[in-house]
């Protein structure tokens, strides 16, 4: 059988991902409605968490890894109280605490979150353990050791407390950072125990919700010209990576894999302008060419893009 041909779409689609669902379960639904050949996500949400997925269509996916290391913002309440194997609603209860912390204290230990920190990653998570997933592992209630790691969290505010029980805080971070697990060590830190019992992302690098679209509204637009309204270029998340311009025939020496001399750019732009041993996005007639690396007194591509 031939690999199945698609609809050559590319650019991102940011998708307002409900609860109940994985991000694997979006990506299917994307592709049936847009027809589009290649998809992929840039980010994994929890089942039990919603809000910003973006999704990537066609050669959109060659720049996934760059969505994934966007900074990203969270909006979670915790309840205080209850501990949980899964460090969320769904797990067991592990322990429990008749300790309830006031507002003063929560803002007396949010400084301490800031920064770089240690972060031990919840055990029900994706990360692998020589070859396998965490959450397979524990789900198999085998010893699983998480090993803790450093992780960016750049603003962390209480927004506030529905009741004696509950916290809802918002917080920015860079990649890599659970707030399963900074809900959970939240609570150790006031002295008590808790879980996160609602987890929203509202931004994922460039990504924001004034860009989501629901699945719903999806659903409605298919195969329609709408959807493609919808639709970001890919550039949106390469957007803090350099430009250069290149004429045709440049463009056409980095699409075939080869590279291109930077004196060539100097009759055209200050060398002391461009930026050196550094990623570029490589541009002609307003459209990307490859990301490329400029290294050596040459531009070597890096990721070719087929627009």
């Amino acid at each position: 059988m031939g690999r199945r041909k698609g609809l050559p779409i590319h650019g991102w689609l940011i998708v307002d991902k409900p609860i109940g669902i994985t991000s694997t379960q979006v990506v299917a639904r994307v592709r049936r409605v847009t027809g589009a050949a290649k998809v992929g996500h840039g980010g994994t949400l929890d089942p039990l968490a919603s809000g910003i997925l973006p999704i990537a269509l066609g050669e959109a996916t060659k720049t996934v890894s760059y969505a994934m290391d966007g900074d990203k913002t969270y909006h979670f309440r915790i309840q205080f109280g209850i501990a949980r194997s899964t460090d969320d609603a769904e797990g067991e209860i592990t322990a429990t605490s008749d300790r309830r912390p006031s507002d003063a204290e929560i803002e007396a230990v949010l400084p301490g979150f800031l920064g770089d920190v240690s972060q031990t990653p919840p055990v029900f998570s994706a990360i692998k353990i020589e070859g396998k997933r965490a959450y397979d592992l524990a789900r198999d209630n085998q010893a699983v050791e998480m090993k803790p790691r450093i992780v960016r969290i750049d603003r962390l505010r209480l927004l506030g407390r529905p009741d004696p029980d509950h916290a809802d805080f918002e917080a920015s971070c860079g990649k890599g950072t659970y707030m399963r697990a900074l809900a959970r060590d939240l609570a150790l830190a006031l002295g008590t125990v808790g879980h996160i019992v609602r987890l929203r992302r509202i931004r994922v690098g460039a990504f924001t919700e004034k860009d989501a679209i629901s699945l719903e509204k999806l659903d409605e637009l298919g195969h329609s010209a709408p959807a493609s309204e919808h639709l970001l270029p890919l550039e949106t998340v390469l957007d803090d990576i350099p430009a250069l311009a290149l004429t045709e025939a440049e463009a056409k020496r980095l699409k075939s894999g080869q590279s291109v001399s930077l004196l060539r750019l100097a009759g055209r732009m200050p060398l002391e302008a461009i930026p050196l041993d550094a990623v570029v996005r490589t541009m002609c007639d307003g459209k990307l060419v490859a990301l490329a690396r400029t290294q050596d007194g040459e531009i070597h591509p890096v990721r070719v893009f087929n627009l």
